[in-house]
């Protein structure tokens, strides 16, 4: 909540400003009554542009971040969201439109799907916030997460400002919400087989858990009370189901941060981790379960006598012992790419999909567009478990190509099942596709196409039932014998390239503490700065973890193009020398740069974590 005082307001004159560019988007506006809108239409109302993909999962966490800032300033603030591809599927427009229901995005989005405007306003990451002021001006500028506070600050700040200065106009906003439309699931995310043979699917946007008959069309009984939250019968946008030995299932209560039980004998619900709040960098990683916060869990899995989750949020996955009541991090390191290696030295991005098989648990990485798994370490590998990649070459390449897995290209997959011959069914989401990958030979192929965005798949005898997310149902396939012939295609992120100067790059990452606050420093350094690339030969020298926001790089002679990673975290606290435990707020954002080495290029990359840039 923020605070009801207003905040001290800062003088015109001490607030810098830059007019904002014009919106422009050829998808055109969602969520409008079919109107168009410009920044002058808006002009007398504070606009906040939010600039998301809908793969994102730290865009996920701003929509819910802005819900209540969204409520409270309704009458003053206009949010847009400004969609802008990574994905070549994100920038079908129907798929906006499907996004924008599915996370109950309630204020107009522009769908531009070209980064038209993306480009206008300098944007380097998912996602942005830019707050523009009634008169035009762009006054603020916040990269990733954990922003919501210091812009709440900052509303109320303009509110008084330009109240007094009478530019301030106060009325509805031009949000005109859709149609709803009537069917028995809306965007279900994964489903699992009861041991009655009726299937269990995570209803996600409708906020429920439902049982259907095994024809896998007939609701048995809804789970839930369908409205989001986090009460004893409450869920918010579940996904990730899995059986356990007691009979009870694990549901992946994703937007609550938590992990709960569903009993099909009695009908309780129970929470088992998690408290409800993100986990933030610094917070406890283990520990009783229910006083350690997760972050975004999208899958749970039954195995090596743990549920193991797919911490999307945070890049990790967790283990969740009910013996015990504990948790803990069992692989990850919190930063987003695809490195493989011992456990807690392997990097994931956004684990999506689990399935255990045997030895292995395999992985659906999803914005790796990677399948990937986790086995006990060999002899001579330090013991403990291992990561390694199945098919996959990292962030920014992506497609849709059959063959060698070493080749091979999936679209930003969310789900994999293991199939009884030791293969493993791969939902390759953006694709539409099914696809199928053998150890035994290596080879990646296509089961079966003209899916909308199959998120799980559940095997029945000799079926397959794909929960088809975005045509809000289950289909059942008979697994076919060969494989379905598809025409390659490879793509990588569209995202210009930045021209960067060989030799010296001097990065800085540009942190403001919000008017009211300061940087933490009781316990040490407040800020920490990650640096790597890819390829890593890009780097000759400034690579790794450190805590000034100011890092001199070099790059290396003959690597003519790449991707630097930087990942920066900053927390501040509010200033009041009265209060001894004040409020305190961490702002991280990851960045993923592509640049081309040219004589011409700039020597300076500067990224904005929360002000303004240069």
């Amino acid at each position: 909540m923020t605070d009801a005082t207003p905040a001290p307001v800062s003088p015109p004159s001490r607030r810098a400003r830059v007019r904002a560019p014009e919106l422009i988007g050829k998808g055109g506006w969602l969520n409008t009554g079919e109107m168009s809108y410009t920044l002058a239409d808006l002009r007398g109302r504070i606009v906040i542009l939010d600039f998301w993909t809908f793969c994102c999962i730290n865009c996920l966490h701003v929509l819910d971040e802005l819900r209540e800032l969204e409520e409270k300033h309704r009458d003053t603030v206009v949010i847009i969201g400004v969609h802008s591809p990574k994905f070549v599927h994100e920038a079908e427009h129907q798929s906006v439109v499907d996004a924008v229901e599915r996370y109950e995005v309630h204020h107009p989005v522009l769908d531009d799907p070209e980064l038209a405007t993306w480009k206008q306003y300098a944007v380097r990451a998912w996602p942005t916030l830019v707050v523009i002021d009634p008169e035009g001006y762009v006054v603020a500028q916040h990269a990733g997460e954990g922003h919501a506070h210091a812009i709440a600050k900052l509303v109320e700040e303009l509110e008084t400002e330009h109240t007094a200065k009478g530019t301030l106009r106060r009325g509805d906003g031009p949000y005109v919400p859709p149609e709803p439309v009537a069917t028995d699931l809306r965007f279900p995310g994964k489903a699992l087989v009861l041991p009655g043979g009726h299937f269990l699917v995570s209803d996600s946007t409708r906020h429920q858990l439902v049982e259907l008959d095994a024809d896998g069309e007939t609701v048995v009984r809804r789970i839930g009370t369908g409205v989001r939250g986090f009460g004893p019968d409450s869920f918010s946008e579940p996904q990730g189901l899995a059986l356990l030995p007691d009979g009870k299932v694990v549901v992946a209560d994703t937007v609550n941060h938590a992990l709960r039980t569903y009993d099909p004998a009695t009908g309780v619900i129970e929470t088992v981790a998690g408290t409800g709040r993100q986990w933030w960098q610094g917070s406890p990683a283990e520990g009783p379960a229910l006083e350690v916060d997760l972050s975004s869990p999208w899958d749970v899995a039954w195995w090596a006598d743990r549920v193991w989750i797919a911490m999307a949020g945070v890049h990790q996955l967790w283990t969740y012992d009910p013996a015990t009541g504990t948790v803990a991090v069992a692989a990850g390191t919190t930063n987003e790419g695809l490195v493989d290696g011992p456990a807690a030295e392997a990097w994931f991005a956004q684990p999506s999909g689990l399935a255990a098989a045997g030895d292995r648990l395999w992985i659906a990485d999803s914005e790796t567009s990677a399948l990937r798994y986790v086995e006990r370490a060999e002899e001579g590998e330090g013991g403990g478990f291992v990561i390694r990649t199945a098919v996959g070459a990292g962030l920014f390449d992506f497609g849709h190509r059959d063959g060698a897995a070493g080749q091979a290209l999936l679209q930003h997959p969310l789900g994999v099942t293991a199939l009884p011959d030791g293969s493993v069914a791969v939902s390759d989401t953006y694709n539409h596709a099914l696809r199928r990958y053998d150890p035994a030979t290596g080879e990646v192929t296509t089961l079966a196409t003209d899916l909308r965005e199959p998120s799980d798949a559940v095997l029945v005898g000799e079926d397959i039932v794909v929960v088809e997310s975005a045509r809000h149902r289950l289909t059942r396939l008979r697994l076919p014998d060969e494989a379905v012939s598809v025409e390659a295609v490879a793509h990588r992120t569209q995202r210009a390239a930045t021209e960067v100067a060989p030799g010296a790059l001097t990065l800085d990452v540009v942190f403001t503490a919000p008017t009211g606050q300061k940087l933490d420093t009781r316990y040490g350094p407040s800020t920490r700065l990650l640096v790597s690339a890819t390829p890593p030969e890009l780097l000759a020298e400034g690579g790794g973890a450190g805590t000034d926001l100011h890092r001199e790089l070099v790059l290396a002679d003959g690597v003519t193009e790449g991707v630097l990673h930087v990942s920066a975290m900053a927390a501040s606290c509010d200033d009041d020398p009265a209060n001894e435990y004040p409020a305190c707020h961490v702002h991280q954002q990851d960045w993923g740069v592509p640049v081309r080495v040219d004589g011409s290029g700039t020597s300076r990359l500067t990224l904005v974590l929360a002000g303004l840039g240069a």
